[in-house]
């Protein structure tokens, strides 16, 4: 095991910046697997689920690599901050240039460290400021070792959804890497739900690939609930967004999930439901002006069998132990 810094830049005090890398070499032949966070620097539940991670993690008894990189933005994690001092995002600024920009030096460094010596990625994030999501996996179509992961991880929720243009993920996918993207939670908040989830997922993709043992306690991960068409409702007008769905809840067609109304209440705006499914993420900030984003939800075609299965997700999450740092894999 070894803690490796790459340098990535210097602040205009002429401190220098490197990117912090936690190496575990297993002591039998196995696949590389990368677990990233932290590429918006304010997507906090990341960081937290491979702290966690290490502490039940050791290179003896590991097949393989573990490539662990907590914070991938350090600039934007320093300054609470989602982008880089250069205002570019750096999840559509792969696989970058050594001579680009901010943004695309550092991509260019993560795509030449990390995604081109890793077989596999597992890539953490959370929703943007003020807004939450469910706990989900996102994978692009037609990758069935990613599907066949997914299933593994055992996240609440498969989302099948097309690639971004210069994502991390479309990056690995052209360098024969297939990178899970895991989305959970909020920015700058840690959510005991969302980190559970995410540290157990890891821990059974590692077993899944023969990287180590199922872990001991924990119980196959509940059936997700699948999709593969999603939308957001958006607010018909300015004013105050009132609901008691929640990331997870089922909606049906035309049913109405919230209300907007003016300050003083004299007009209401009803939001109803585009389709059958589950929320997969929402807004957190009532003040809203019109068209802003106020439901993610995703298409679920076993609606009779999806409520059923996502709250045994949360029973399990926090029903089933989790180790204690000395019970290692």
């Amino acid at each position: 095991m070894a803690t490796v810094e790459l340098p990535i830049s210097r602040l205009s005090t002429h401190t220098e910046i490197s990117l912090p890398i936690r190496v575990l070499h297993g002591a039998k032949p196995g696949p590389t697997l990368f677990v990233s966070a932290g590429v918006h620097g304010d997507e906090i539940v990341g960081v937290e689920i491979i702290r966690r991670l290490l502490g039940k993690v050791r290179a003896r008894s590991l097949s393989g690599t573990l490539i662990c990189i907590p914070v991938v933005n350090v600039f934007g994690f320093v300054q609470h901050q989602r982008y880089l001092p250069d205002r570019r995002d750096l999840n559509r600024s792969f696989p970058g240039s050594a001579s680009g920009s901010l943004a695309a030096q550092l991509a260019s460094v993560f795509t030449r460290e990390i995604i081109c010596r890793s077989d596999y990625g597992i890539d953490l994030h959370s929703a943007a400021v003020h807004r939450t999501n469910l706990p989900q996996i996102r994978i692009c179509k037609d990758r069935p070792k990613a599907e066949e992961l997914a299933m593994a991880f055992g996240a609440p929720a498969i989302l099948t959804a097309p690639l971004r243009p210069s994502t991390l993920r479309e990056t690995a996918l052209k360098e024969g890497t297939d990178v899970l993207l895991y989305e959970a939670g909020e920015a700058l908040r840690f959510d005991e739900f969302a980190i559970r989830v995410g540290v157990k997922g890891i821990m059974r993709v590692m077993a899944h690939l023969g990287m180590s043992a199922p872990a001991a306690g924990m119980k196959p991960a509940a059936d997700p609930v699948r999709s593969s068409r999603s939308s957001w409702l958006r607010a018909p007008e300015g004013g105050i967004f009132r609901t008691r769905k929640k990331a997870g809840d089922l909606v049906m067609a035309d049913e109405i999930v919230g209300m907007v109304s003016d300050p003083f209440g004299d007009v209401d705006f009803k939001v109803r439901a585009q389709m059958d499914g589950v929320i997969i993420g929402k807004t957190n900030l009532p003040v809203v002006n019109q068209g802003d984003a106020l439901m993610h939800v995703a298409e679920v075609r076993r609606v009779e069998t999806a409520a059923r299965r996502l709250n045994q997700f949360e029973e399990a999450a926090f029903a089933d132990p989790m180790l204690d740092e000395d019970e290692v894999l």
